[in-house]
């Protein structure tokens, strides 16, 4: 049997369902379901806030001082601009507003994810300073979609569903002037980085080295003057061939820290 042959006339004969299953691989991607995420936000808005009142400006990607900062969505009004992070998850949730990382629980999987208050506050702090806006000016929101449920207590910005849309609709305090929610619009809109595969590149592969770097180890510092601490093997006595850390400033200081490793 020719086998080359008989899968090519295989591959002819059943040809449709080749993007089928590239399709159902998709679908299980992150960046698949991040996608769909925000397509619900997106939709969400559209249907329940105001246009006349709410100004929805998704996918915006900022430069900032160290590459770049990639919002989902921002929603502009006189009672303030929103910051919408968006989270596509299932299973059980478990986090506090203080906690670094966060659980996700599926059955008897568990995973860990950064506390996407701590990675919406960027986001904040880069549009405060573009914008010129004070902290009762602009509101972080979290938006989970997707099969998932809070097991822990949640502030009330973190949200499940098209619950956000609620909490932006409970801020009624008028806070900007007509005329500061057309020139904020304004602003974003031109400093935001043009939508594009680049661009999401780009963010990616800052957000990679972002990462990179965090895992890198750190070297101790001197609990003796405080001094950053060098990495170095004993030449001598009964710890000869013992790495540890010495003190940056030897021999002015002599703090040693032993190697754990």
């Amino acid at each position: 049997m020719d086998i080359p042959n008989v899968f090519f006339s295989l591959l002819i004969t059943y040809w449709y369902l080749v993007p089928i299953l590239i399709l159902i691989s998709l679908t299980k991607t992150p960046w698949f379901k991040g996608v769909m995420g925000e397509v619900f936000v997106n939709v969400a808005a559209k249907i329940q806030l105001d246009k006349n009142l709410y100004h929805l400006i998704p996918d915006v990607t900022l430069p900032t001082n160290d590459g770049t900062t990639q919002i989902d969505h921002i929603v502009v009004s006189k009672f303030g601009v929103f910051v919408i992070e968006t989270k596509n998850m299932t299973g059980w949730i478990f986090g506090s507003q203080h906690q670094k990382t966060w659980t996700q629980k599926i059955y008897k999987s568990s995973t860990k994810f950064q506390n996407p208050l701590h990675q919406n506050y960027k986001h904040t702090k880069t549009l405060e300073s573009l914008l010129g806006l004070s902290d009762h000016q602009i509101y972080s929101v979290i938006a989970f979609v997707g099969d998932c449920t809070f097991r822990t207590d949640m502030p009330e910005n973190v949200t499940n569903g098209a619950e956000y849309v609620s909490y932006i609709k409970s801020k009624q305090r008028e806070v900007l002037t007509q005329e500061q929610v057309q020139k904020i619009k304004a602003l974003i809109e031109s400093n935001s980085l043009a939508k594009s595969f680049k661009t999401n590149i780009l963010h990616a592969k800052h957000v990679k080295n972002i990462i990179a770097e965090k895992e890198q180890p750190k070297e101790p510092a001197c609990p003796k003057c405080g001094a950053s601490m060098v990495k170095r093997k004993a030449r001598k006595g009964k710890y000869v061939g013992n790495e540890f850390y010495g003190c940056s400033s030897y021999p002015k200081c002599r703090g040693i820290i032993k190697d754990s490793n």
